[in-house]
């Protein structure tokens, strides 16, 4: 991936565009978080209700500190970590962060990316984005650039070509209890 495709994605989520991307599990679909338009339109083109919630990922925990509310040193070292499977954890989100991230929760699903060129995009675009799996309802992950494209086709602005390390959607654990929400 060239710098100049990473700041042509980064410039695509500022403009409000989606956009997809290789994960440690699958391809995902990402937006501006804070764009409600943008967060509108991949709930729209994904088929997914608003109601659900979505991932955010981020480079550092720093680019989730604005969505979460965690204080404990513990469980920031915990988010922290490093887990033999791509763990996302639920959260208690803060007061602030939008509903259209949250769904009908009063937390929010994040993980900090070890995929290389997802967290390069964080770091270009500045912050966490939306992660949510790039399928429409109902039909399996897209695992490749060209599964995203044939889901798809002209709806996104961008599509990131490169490898998945896993291809199974990540574990999904509450941080507080650690109680395993979609795994195994």
């Amino acid at each position: 991936m060239t710098p100049w495709q990473l700041r042509q994605a980064a410039r695509a989520l500022r403009s409000g565009s989606v956009i997809a991307y290789p994960t440690e599990t699958v391809y995902g679909l990402g937006c501006d978080p804070l764009n409600p338009y943008a967060v509108e339109t991949l709930l729209t083109i994904k088929q997914r209700p608003m109601s659900k919630g979505l991932i955010l990922i981020g480079a550092t925990l720093e680019q989730l500190l604005p969505y979460i509310n965690v204080t404990d040193e513990p469980l920031l070292q915990k988010l922290q970590a490093s887990h033999p499977r791509p763990t996302t954890w639920v959260v208690p989100a803060r007061p602030a962060t939008p509903a259209w991230l949250c769904g009908h929760h009063d937390s929010i699903a994040v993980r900090i990316t070890s995929h290389p060129l997802a967290a390069q995009l964080c770091a270009v675009f500045g912050g966490a984005i939306v992660s949510s799996s790039a399928n429409p309802a109902r039909l399996p992950p897209a695992r490749s650039a060209l599964t995203v494209e044939h889901y798809f086709h002209d709806r996104l602005e961008v599509i990131l070509h490169g490898g998945t390390q896993t291809g199974q959607p990540s574990e999904i654990r509450r941080l507080l209890d650690d109680r395993i929400i979609r795994g195994r």
